[in-house]
């Protein structure tokens, strides 16, 4: 039987909360964070993004925090400006129930100065930002007084290990209450974040909720064969397949990312891209275009689009696997949500094979399949073994059509054509000549057969 919000035993005014979000009974992750941090106990919550983790650490807040005191009581820190000030929209809500609660958002490219001279008069009891800015008000300035905050979130914890942010972190984690509860989120937990987190954890609740989205019926995975082409030409070449309303293109690197955005728009398509190497001015302009879903194609990193929940993803295409292969499983569960349909293509090529076996192992069917004339085709099914074939022309002709070439050549096609009719010629001749040659052994049999019976008469 599933929880609700009322066996928590909240107050009136977070259950007010609750409904202003239209939460008609918590998620999985929810359901086992929301009562383990309203007992005081530190929490290492593992989820993927749309799973409500933001508001399992939310609502437990909004319930321990005292408006009347004069202080900051919780610190929640993200490591990208736009992943703070998400959560930041989202914890104003509270602020229809207690318009007197003061909560703060701090990041990169505000005014510092502005921000410095309103700590001074006032204290936030949330605050909300990126490690490095507050580290800075916190340590630097002295203004933004988190000494006495009980309470640390640091969502998206592998992604502030990834971009280097753990260590400022660190820098004022340490000098906050020796009775810090701390809350870590996250998609996965690497092995350099458990120094961190078993320093200032105490016997913490760790939830993992497993990520069955991308393994419902209701996601279809597609492996459609690269063959000699790049991402973007597989890409170009599957489009006529199918119709997006929003299609989510993950690549495994930010080069990548700018590359492929690059040749999609190049071909007339309205493309967002979201991956570390945008400017601050452009990243902002790619939340807008994703929040208001005017761009068709989002081309994006796994770490940039880490936390971005856009519900309107109808498609995914994954441009090979990335090392971790729980993202593959968070890119596939960004479609099919609320029980809608989505297809997850795979772009793959020979030396995704171990990858593709792996997670096969892990549940995942694949359907295999190419776009050819104007249609779906289904292929062998991976792994399949081909059958063996005594045809050593059939064997050389399909080692020319899945030939390996980093870049086609204008007439490519063309030789390739012309090459396996010269193949087929000279088999043909090679058919022609053996068979002439068992002729005449024949023949030369038969005459020899023929003098020896006359030999025998003769004696």
């Amino acid at each position: 039987m599933n929880k609700t919000f009322n066996q928590f035993s909240l107050s009136e005014d977070t259950l007010k909360f609750i409904q202003l979000n239209h939460f008609t009974q918590p998620t999985p992750i929810q359901q086992e964070a929301v009562p383990a941090i309203l007992k005081g106990q530190d929490v290492v919550g593992l989820s993927r993004t749309g799973s409500g983790k933001t508001h399992a650490y939310l609502i437990p807040i909004f319930e321990k925090v005292d408006a009347s005191l004069d202080q900051v009581q919780a610190v929640i820190t993200a490591p990208t400006r736009e992943l703070a000030a998400q959560i930041y929209e989202k914890a104003k809500v509270m602020n229809k129930v207690k318009p007197d609660l003061r909560i703060r958002l701090y990041v990169g490219g505000s005014d510092r100065q502005r921000e410095i001279e309103a700590l001074e008069n006032k204290q936030p009891q949330i605050v909300i930002g990126t490690p490095g800015r507050i580290k800075d008000l916190f340590l630097t300035e002295g203004a933004l007084r988190i000494d006495k905050a009980d309470m640390l979130v640091v969502d998206e914890a592998d992604m502030t290990l990834e971009y280097g942010f753990l260590d400022d972190i660190d820098a004022f984690a340490g000098r906050m209450g020796e009775k810090l509860q701390m809350l870590a989120f996250s998609a996965t937990i690497p092995d350099q974040l458990k120094p961190f987190l078993k320093h200032y954890m105490h016997h913490p609740v760790l939830i993992r909720i497993e990520d069955q989205e991308a393994r419902k019926k209701a996601v279809q995975h597609i492996l459609v064969p690269c063959y000699h082409h790049t991402y973007a030409e597989t890409i170009l070449s599957i489009l006529p397949g199918f119709q997006p309303y929003v299609c989510l293109i993950f690549t495994n690197t930010r080069q990548e990312a700018a590359d492929l955005a690059g040749e999609l728009r190049a071909h007339h398509l309205s493309v967002t891209e979201l991956h570390g190497d945008l400017e601050p001015r452009k990243r902002k302009q790619a939340m807008k275009s994703l929040q208001a879903a005017t761009n068709t194609f989002v081309v994006a990193t796994d770490l940039a689009s880490r936390g971005i929940d856009v519900e309107e993803v109808t498609h995914v295409i994954s441009c090979g696997f990335p090392k971790d292969l729980s993202f593959y499983i968070h890119r596939a569960g960004r479609t099919g949500r609320m029980d809608q349909t989505g297809i997850c293509y795979a772009l793959y090529k020979d030396s995704d094979d171990s990858a593709i076996r792996s997670l096969m192992k892990q549940g995942i069917h694949f359907d295999h399949m190419r776009f050819h004339n104007g249609a779906w085709q289904k292929l062998r099914p991976y792994g399949e073994k081909h059958p063996q074939k005594d045809d050593a022309m059939e064997i050389e002709i399909a080692k020319m059509m899945t030939k390996k070439n980093t870049r086609v050549k204008p007439g490519y096609k063309k030789k390739r054509q012309q090459a396996i009719a010269d193949l087929k010629q000279k088999k043909r001749r090679e058919f022609i000549r053996g068979k002439i040659r068992e002729e005449r052994t024949a023949m030369y049999k038969q005459r020899a057969r023929e003098l020896r019976e006359a030999n025998g008469k003769k004696d």
